[in-house]
């Protein structure tokens, strides 16, 4: 079992208990079940818990039913929750000023209460969707590299949408950048795509700010088809997409017991770290999630 101090807590002790003291930082961390199961709450306790040490929220949420961070944050931690305007292009000044608060919350796409697929989409649309990615590269870089430098070290994305084929998803194609090319990646050369033909003039600040991707802990919530939790662990991973890549995979579904349905989780996988193979029970109170 690995020391507990080297890792990043859920926000929910006893579910830390059950994963060897907390989740692992420089990993990905995949919370996979359907809409209303809890995921946001437990998306919540992992970012608000330390308010001395609180996290971003990335939401790529695209269709109409929001996933009301602002709501679960201020009920559950009495927290007020800053965006960041998705259209802002942030000059250096701003980003490197470090007593400027750049905003804690970044709703990447405007709500088109559509899935962001290539089937569900005309080729019209298709074009719009790629375009408006494209647009987005800029405020995404630099809303997550502007919290990096300010010390935070705790990133929730949110509102995935289920895909029959990844490749036709916007949403994974710029969750795979985002993992990748900004927050595992060197913050040097996250600078270097953020500034790009400016990077020289600010060469210097980025050298004085650096941190350590290696300590980051990302935390993504995955709305997935199935509802019931035996349908999610019978549930068949391809190799190679996010979900088997993921260091650690939390199952949270709907369980049957006698004439009464539940909630439940189940920690599907944890590499690297002992964890609990049982199922663990869960309520949804004011005050977010609740083992039982």
């Amino acid at each position: 079992m690995n020391d507990s101090t080297d890792r990043i807590s859920t926000g929910v002790l006893k579910l830390d208990e059950h994963l060897g003291g907390g989740l692992m930082p420089g990993t990905m961390s995949v919370v996979l079940g359907a809409t209303g199961i809890g995921k946001t709450q437990l998306g919540t306790h992992f970012c608000q818990h330390d308010q001395d040490n609180a996290g971003v929220i990335f939401d790529m949420s695209a269709r109409g039913d929001g996933q009301n961070h602002f709501g679960y944050a201020e009920r559950m931690y009495q927290k007020v929750l800053s965006p960041v305007d998705n259209q802002k292009r942030f000059t250096p000044d701003e980003i490197f000023e470090l007593t400027q608060i750049i905003g804690d919350y970044l709703h990447v796409f405007e709500v088109t209460g559509q899935r962001v697929t290539k089937r569900d989409l005309d080729f019209d649309q298709w074009r719009d969707w790629q375009s408006e990615l494209n647009t987005k590269l800029h405020s995404a870089i630099a809303f997550i590299y502007s919290n990096l430098i300010r010390g935070c070290q705790k990133i929730v994305v949110d509102g995935i949408e289920p895909a029959d084929v990844s490749a036709e998803s916007i949403q994974l194609n710029l969750f795979e950048y985002v993992y990748h090319q900004i927050i595992r990646k060197d913050p040097e050369w996250v600078a270097r795509d953020l500034f790009r033909q400016d990077f020289r003039s600010v060469s210097e600040r980025v050298t004085q700010y650096n941190y350590d991707a290696n300590k980051i802990g990302c935390v993504v919530l995955w709305t997935s088809k199935e509802m019931m939790l035996d349908d999610l662990i019978a549930r068949q991973i391809e190799e190679g997409d996010v979900i088997s890549n993921a260091n650690t995979l939390i199952l949270m579904g709907k369980v049957k017991t006698g004439n009464k349905i539940g909630r439940a989780l189940f920690i599907a996988k944890h590499r690297g770290s002992y964890c609990s193979d049982e199922i663990l029970p869960y309520e949804i109170t004011n005050s977010g999630i609740n083992l039982l």
